[in-house]
């Protein structure tokens, strides 16, 4: 079965807000994080990281 990254994202997300009840400033902020690091010089040494 194939699922669609973004969909299995969305699950993830919904499942981890339900369950863990974060702050919606701490989502935001890691959503924005994430976003900015993703473009900038850091990105190749956390895509090493990651892999």
């Amino acid at each position: 079965m194939n699922v669609p990254l973004w969909l299995a994202l969305l699950a993830v997300g919904y499942l981890g807000v339900k369950l863990i009840r974060p702050p919606w400033w701490l989502i935001a902020v890691i959503l924005l994080g994430g976003f900015l690091l993703a473009d900038s010089v850091l990105a190749p040494v956390v895509d090493g990281l990651v892999k």
